[in-house]
């Protein structure tokens, strides 16, 4: 008796999920047979009948398996005689949305849609990621003519394909129908047009937006103001930008690191290193921490502007804080302090990132072991190289013939 079979199952859903990925792992053929009914007279039909078990297991099948053997395994379960209703179809769609993509999980559906009675659930995961507004219509009107009544979340999906299509028109009037319909916009229904609104250059039509929509009893979150800050600082209206980030406040809403970004991106664009500088330490002094996006407009921005002052201070309010990717940010910091030539530093931000658990890239260890061996510092190399080391790098330094540290590119890992 296999391995499989003999340790049997315990009652937790991780082992069920655990024996399924052995079962179903790409070295196996899922036409043998002993795989099949080792799994078949394992698993306790009742637990794989549980809908949450049904998303684990296929959501596992789906994450290790191609879409033909997700769906061939899903067609033997029913043949097995595991009862998969239309919740154990969702599961199947659902884990191939998140798993393979969008493409994959309507074939499928389309494949599989006269054996089961697809519900709203069916169809509202599948309604997302539409680029075609006649494909979204058409798969609308499919669901209607199944006698399937659309919910919010139905039409917020339908009203993002047409924002984002800059099809306003279509827009407006699918408000119009929902309010028809009793089903009122909600806040994710006025980000969308307000999105849509600046992609066809009417960002003072898209601020209105965010009073009608008070009117309505719907109030303006974060994402909505982000969206209308957006609008303004590709308009390079960025004097209305900040207007709208000062109202946000005055609303008693928090601008977060998306909201900062939509500036940084305008900042340096535009080679604006003391906006950029302004709003940095605003960001600090509201006690929002910034994202990696935000890093990397800034750091690439002081890099840019030779900036290494501004740079330190960035890199240091991340090892303080923890934010960040200290990866991404090191390769543009080590690069600014080599072309400086600020070995001390460079040497000091080497191993504070070190500390903090991260491997500095071997291409900014290369810059920074040049210039130590240009300034003779063999010991202060000897030690990094032994802190890259630590992580499985395998160096070799020792003294050439001209008194130099001979170090092999060969011998560094690839980043």
């Amino acid at each position: 008796m296999s391995t499989f079979l003999s340790r049997g199952f315990s009652s937790e859903k991780s082992d069920l999920v655990g024996d399924v990925e052995t079962v179903f792992s790409p070295s196996h053929d899922l036409k043998e047979p002993e795989a099949i009914l080792e799994f078949k007279w394992s698993v306790p039909f009742q637990r794989f009948d549980r809908e949450g078990s049904q998303k684990v297991v296929l959501a596992r099948i789906a994450k290790v398996c191609s879409v033909r053997q997700t769906l061939e395994s899903f067609k033997r379960f029913r043949k097995m005689g595991l009862q998969l209703d239309t919740d154990g179809f969702n599961a199947l769609l659902r884990s191939l949305c998140q798993e393979k993509s969008m493409t994959d999980a309507r074939n499928v559906y389309h494949h599989l849609k006269h054996e089961f009675r697809p519900n709203l659930k069916t169809f509202n995961i599948l309604l997302s990621g539409w680029k075609s507004s006649e494909e979204a219509e058409g798969f609308f009107e499919e669901m209607t003519k199944m006698g399937v009544k659309p919910d919010l979340v139905s039409y917020n999906c339908l009203m993002d394909v047409y924002c984002k299509g800059r099809e306003m028109d279509k827009a407006y009037k699918l408000v119009d129908k929902m309010r028809d319909e009793d089903i009122s916009p909600d806040v994710i229904s006025y980000t969308s047009i307000i999105g849509g609104l600046g992609l066809v250059g009417q960002p003072d039509k898209a601020r209105d937006v965010l009073k009608e929509m008070r009117e309505y009893g719907c109030y303006p979150d974060a994402a909505a103001y982000n969206a209308a800050i957006r609008n303004f600082c590709i308009a390079r209206r960025l004097g209305d930008a900040y207007s709208l980030l000062d109202e946000m406040v005055g609303k008693g809403l928090s601008p977060n690191a998306t909201t900062y970004n939509v500036f940084f991106r305008s900042f340096f664009w535009s080679n604006d290193l003391r906006s950029s500088w302004s709003l940095y330490q605003r960001m600090k002094d509201t006690g929002c921490l910034p994202n990696t996006q935000s890093c990397m407009f800034l750091i690439r921005l002081f890099g840019r502007q030779e900036k290494v002052e501004m740079a330190l201070e960035l890199w240091n309010d991340m090892v303080e804080k923890g934010f960040g990717s200290y990866i991404l940010v090191s390769d543009v910091l080590f690069d600014l302090l080599c072309d400086m030539g600020k070995l001390v530093e460079a040497e000091q931000c080497f191993l504070q990132m070190v500390e903090k658990g991260h491997k500095p890239s071997n291409v900014s260890f290369r810059r920074i072991k040049v210039l130590m061996e240009l300034a003779n510092k063999m010991e202060a190399l000897q030690n990094l190289s032994d802190k890259m080391a630590a992580f499985g790098s395998s160096i070799q330094v020792s003294k050439g013939e001209n008194g130099l540290i001979d170090m092999s590119s060969s011998d560094l890992l690839p980043c």
